[in-house]
C-alpha cells in the first residue's frame, strides 16, 4: 500500500536560510517539482495551504470527502456563465489538502495534440479571444510527456495494460461504435491497472474523486512528497498558507509571507520561488504581492496576471435505460471518445473535445449534476440512478482577456485579505462546442436505446489554467517557455496557470510533463548561478 507519511524524522531549514527554493503549493506541479529538485540535491520547502491525511484518513461517504478535501474559502464570481446561477459559491472546485487537486482527480491523462499549441495559428485571429501560440515546440513537449506517463504509469503507453471495461464504457463503447466512432477505449489513467511502483491495482471500486483508499491512483501524496522527504532534502509544510511575496530593491523575490499552522504571520528567505498554488490562486497570490515596483502585482508589468481564464468546456450528458448499469462501479472516468479532438471548423467551431465517462455518487447528482432541476422532473431522473450510465464534455475553451482573476472589492478570507473574484463570460465558439457535444453524445446514448438524455449546463470548474500564461512576448503573458516570469528571473509559474492555451486534454499530465522539464531547467540555471 502507497505509504502517505514521511519514514524519517522530518527535516527542518532556518526561515533566514536564502539558500533554499520555496514552492508554493504541493499537486501536480508543485508535488513533482519538489521530488525533481530534492532528488538532486537542491534544498526545497514545500508550502501547503490543506493538511496532510492519509489514505486511511479518506472517507467515501461524499459529503465528508467533500468537506475534508476541498478548498472551501470563499470565492465570488461574476459573468454570464451558468455557473453564476448553479453554483454561486463555488466557481471552482479545487483542493486544499496535501497533494492538492491530484487527490480528487480522475487520473485522466491524455496528452495535448500538437496542433493545440499552435491555436494562434491554426485557428486564427478570432474576434473576442486572447489566442496566442505557446513558445515551446510539440516536439519538445513529448519529450516529456514520455518521461511523465513512465512516472505516473499510464495505462495504454509504454506497455502498460488498459484498465478494464466496466458496464457504463460497454454502454459508451457501443453506442460510439454504433455511430462510425474508431478511437473508443478505456482512456490513458494515471490509475494502476496491474500492481507497479509499490502501489496496488485498482478495485473498481468508484470513489475516485474522494480520495483512492488504496493508492491505486497516482498522488503526489504518496508518491512525490514521501520520496522527496526521502532525499533528506525537503521541508514539508502543511497548514501553512503563503499569503504574500516579496521582493528586493531590484525586483528579485527575496522569500514568503505564510500563515503558520497557529495563523502567526512567518517569514521565510528564499534563493527562487515557485508557485503552483492551482490558477486560482496562483493568479491571486500575484496580485496580492503588489508594491511600489509592481502596483499591479507581482511579475505584472504586462496586465497579464489573471487573465486569459480558461477552465474547459464542460457539462454532464447523463443517458436512462430500462435495465441497470451500476454506474457508479469502477473508475469514473476510464472510458474516452476521442474521434472529436480534431480541428473541423466545418462543425461551427474551432478546436476538439473529448466525451469522457463520468458518473456521480447518488448525494452529488442533484447537488452537481443537475442542480437546475427540480420537483417531479427530478425525481423521474433519480429514480432512474440504477438505470443511468452517465458522460462528461471535455473541449477546448478560448482565453478571453476579460476571464479573469482580480481580488475581490469586499470580501475578505479569515487573514483579511481580498478572496479571488473569477469572471466568465462564454465565448460563441464555447456555446456551439458545448451544443455539438450534448448532441453527439445523446446520439450514443440513443444509439444503445436510452429512452431519456438529460444534458447539464456547465459545472463547476476543475480545470484551471493560463492565468499567467507562457508567451514569446512578453507583453501577452506572464512567463516564458521554461514558467519563468518575465519580469522577476527567479520567480517561476509552476502549475496550470502557465499554460498559453488550455488544449482539449484534462491538464494533469501536461503539468507535470512542465514541471519535470522546468525542474531541469532551474537545476541548469542554478548550477550556473544564473539564479
Amino acid at each position: 500500500m502507497a505509504e502517505t507519511a514521511p519514514a524519517s524524522p522530518r527535516t527542518r531549514f532556518a526561515q533566514n536560510d536564502d539558500g533554499v527554493v520555496v514552492i508554493i503549493g504541493s499537486g501536480a506541479g508543485g508535488g513533482t517539482l519538489a521530488h525533481e529538485l530534492t532528488r538532486r540535491g537542491i534544498r526545497v520547502v514545500l508550502f501547503e495551504a490543506g493538511k496532510r491525511l492519509t489514505l486511511e484518513d479518506f472517507s467515501q461517504v461524499p459529503g465528508e470527502a467533500f468537506a475534508m478535501l476541498t478548498w472551501l474559502d470563499p470565492r465570488t464570481q461574476s459573468g454570464t456563465w451558468t455557473v453564476r446561477e448553479d453554483f454561486p459559491t463555488l466557481p471552482s472546485w479545487t483542493c486544499k489538502t496535501v497533494g492538492g487537486t491530484t487527490v480528487h482527480w480522475t487520473g485522466a491523462c491524455p496528452r495535448q495534440q500538437p496542433w493545440e499549441l499552435r491555436a494562434r495559428t491554426e485557428y486564427g485571429d478570432l474576434p473576442g479571444t486572447s489566442l496566442i501560440d505557446w513558445p515551446i515546440a510539440y516536439e519538445e513537449l513529448e519529450k516529456y510527456y514520455d518521461l511523465a506517463e513512465r512516472r505516473l504509469v499510464v495505462t495504454r503507453r509504454h506497455g502498460v495494460p488498459g484498465l478494464p471495461a466496466s458496464n457504463k464504457f460497454k454502454v459508451m463503447y457501443a453506442g460510439a461504435k454504433a455511430l462510425g466512432y474508431q478511437r473508443v477505449h478505456t482512456g490513458y489513467m494515471a490509475i494502476n491497472s496491474q500492481p507497479a511502483d509499490g502501489r496496488p491495482p485498482c478495485l473498481q471500486m468508484g470513489f475516485c474523486v474522494q480520495g483512492c483508499k488504496i493508492g491505486a491512483k497516482w498522488s503526489t501524496l504518496y508518491t512525490e512528497i514521501p520520496r522527496a522527504e526521502a532525499t533528506g532534502n525537503l521541508d514539508l509544510r502543511a497548514e501553512c498558507m503563503v499569503t504574500r511575496i516579496e521582493h528586493g530593491p531590484d525586483g528579485r523575490v527575496t522569500g514568503v509571507v505564510y500563515r503558520d499552522p497557529s495563523g502567526r504571520e512567518q517569514r521565510q528567505r528564499a534563493r527562487l520561488v515557485c508557485v503552483a498554488c492551482n490558477a486560482v490562486e496562483t493568479a491571486r497570490l500575484l496580485l496580492l504581492s503588489e508594491s511600489g515596483k509592481f502596483p499591479r502585482g507581482l511579475a505584472n508589468s504586462s496586465d497579464q496576471v489573471g487573465r486569459n481564464y480558461c477552465h474547459h468546456v464542460g457539462g454532464f450528458v447523463w443517458g436512462c435505460f430500462d435495465k441497470p448499469v451500476h454506474a457508479w462501479r469502477g473508475a469514473v472516468l476510464a472510458g474516452v471518445v476521442e474521434d472529436e479532438t480534431k480541428n473541423d471548423p466545418k462543425r461551427g467551431f474551432v478546436g476538439g473535445y473529448h466525451l469522457e465517462l463520468a458518473m456521480l455518487d447518488l448525494p452529488s447528482l442533484p447537488l452537481a449534476g443537475l442542480p437546475y432541476m427540480w420537483g417531479r422532473e427530478l425525481a423521474a431522473v433519480m429514480e432512474d440512478y440504477r438505470n443511468m450510465s452517465g458522460m462528461f464534455i471535455c473541449g477546448e475553451d478560448l482565453p478571453r482577456p476579460d476571464n479573469r482573476i482580480t481580488l475581490d472589492p469586499t470580501v475578505r478570507d479569515q487573514y483579511g485579505l481580498p478572496v479571488a473574484h473569477i469572471h466568465v463570460d462564454d465565448h460563441e465558439n464555447d456555446t456551439a462546442m458545448r451544443t455539438h457535444a450534448q448532441t453527439q453524445a445523446t446520439r450514443i446514448f440513443e444509439a444503445v436505446g436510452a429512452r431519456r438524455v438529460v444534458c447539464s449546463r456547465a459545472t463547476p470548474a476543475t480545470h484551471n489554467m493560463c492565468t499567467a500564461r507562457m508567451s514569446a512576448d512578453p507583453c501577452d503573458g506572464v512567463c516564458n517557455g521554461w514558467g519563468q516570469t518575465h519580469d522577476v528571473p527567479n520567480l517561476f509559474i509552476s502549475d496550470g496557470s502557465a499554460f498559453s492555451t488550455p488544449g482539449s486534454a484534462n491538464p494533469t499530465l501536461t503539468i507535470v510533463a512542465l514541471a519535470l522539464r522546468q525542474a531541469d531547467y532551474i537545476e541548469r540555471q542554478m548550477s550556473a548561478r544564473s539564479i
